[in-house]
């Protein structure tokens, strides 16, 4: 029943806030669309206490529509902007196609050098995200401005919240619950506003990933 609920919940917001949505498409990039992430049909598990985890490019996974800065030293033919496609892969000279899309920066460099190797001898090459288009939130409900929203860095819930307008006076303001939808299940923590801004069990003060969606009943 929770999750048919939750179902309708966003397939309203979203339906009559439109102008939020454009807003919010302009202003974050040519990023393909997504569509909003589904709990029906999900099992969801109820979580107490999530991980929190800091913003840290070693950890971020490249998603379509990310810029990445590839640069060969030595090689000006090997220095260049790609831009993740929808299909999640990057072309580069020499290599063609190289999946990008759920690796790290560490990873995706990895995987270059070593097909590099066979055209470059001691090939050292540097790969940083130039650009951010790929993370994708929802803030629905009860906020000022509910919507999908194209983030450039990482935040946490509290900062999503300030994102969408902060919460409208008919909020629930201590019900509030994050989804994030995995493989196989979809995971629910909780979000007591009133303990997190007086400075009290910060844990729930997750940082977002790609995907998640925030609903304020």
């Amino acid at each position: 029943m929770l999750r048919k609920i939750l179902l309708l919940l966003i397939a309203w917001t979203l339906a009559v806030s439109s102008p939020a949505l454009s807003r919010a498409d302009e202003g974050g990039g040519a990023a393909p669309p997504e569509k909003t992430p589904s709990v029906s049909g999900e099992t969801v598990s109820h979580v107490t206490s999530p991980p929190v985890i800091p913003p840290n490019a070693e950890h971020y996974l490249i998603g379509p529509g990310d810029v990445l800065d590839i640069s060969v030293w030595k090689d000006e033919s090997l220095t260049r902007s790609c831009v993740v496609l929808p299909d999640g892969f990057i072309t580069f000279p020499l290599v063609g196609s190289v999946a990008a899309a759920g690796r790290t920066v560490e990873q995706l460099k990895s995987d270059l050098e070593e097909r590099l190797t066979r055209y470059v001898p001691q090939v050292a090459l540097s790969l940083e995200v130039k650009q951010i288009n790929s993370l994708i939130i929802y803030v629905i409900g009860r906020v000022n401005t509910p919507g999908r929203y194209i983030l450039n860095v990482d935040i946490d819930v509290l900062q999503a919240l300030a994102t969408a307008g902060g919460l409208n006076p008919f909020a629930n303001r201590n019900k509030i619950k994050i989804f994030r939808q995995g493989s196989e299940e979809t995971t629910m923590y909780p979000f007591e506003y009133d303990e997190v801004v007086q400075g009290k069990r910060l844990e729930q003060n997750i940082y977002l990933r790609r995907g998640d969606v925030v609903v304020v009943p």
